[in-house]
């Protein structure tokens, strides 16, 4: 069965996993420190809760696909460049406390994409990085009072969207 996946950043990670089992009628398929996910069957859903920092609003990390296999994968990964999509392939990462195949594309607005299969639960929640060697996800801190109009990916002529605000500083998630 595939689904979609939407992982959020909360401030609250208690209170949002009270809130979701509510909403959802459901307990967290996985809990750990700092994290939580819940398989909804109906409707189809991966939901992903990502602690962030206390006082901090609830904020989109990043989209998904969850598919049964590693082949329906490759199978992505084909169709997104043959379309022309800039992809990025990590196989057996490990990430979101699992071991995962997986390929990465941003939407139009650089929103962050990812089609993945688990291959097997993890107690950790390390990102390794994907096979061209570079780092997968890098924050980049600039403070506010020096912030651009509109921040560019580096290499890129698409403008990112700034995810995270701490304090006075702004995060721009950036990746491959």
């Amino acid at each position: 069965m595939s689904r979609v996946q939407l992982a959020l950043r909360v401030a609250d990670l208690d209170g949002s996993v009270e809130f979701y089992r509510k909403l959802f009628a459901a307990e967290p398929a996985k809990r750990r420190p700092g994290y939580a996910n819940f398989a909804i069957t109906e409707p189809p859903l991966k939901l992903v809760l990502i602690e962030g920092e206390p006082g901090q609003a609830p904020v989109m990390d990043h989209l998904g696909v969850e598919v049964e296999s590693g082949e329906q994968v490759r199978s992505a990964t084909a169709r997104l460049t043959g379309h022309g999509l800039k992809t990025a392939v990590e196989d057996a990462t490990t990430c979101c406390h699992a071991v995962q195949d997986k390929v990465w594309v941003r939407g139009p607005g650089a929103e962050p994409w990812e089609i993945y299969t688990v291959l097997a639960d993890a107690p950790e929640a390390t990102r390794r990085s994907p096979g061209s060697g570079q780092r997968f996800h890098q924050d980049v801190r600039i403070r506010r009072r020096q912030a651009p109009q509109v921040a560019l990916i580096p290499g890129e002529d698409q403008p990112a969207t700034p995810l995270h605000r701490d304090g006075d500083d702004m995060r721009v998630s950036e990746m491959f």
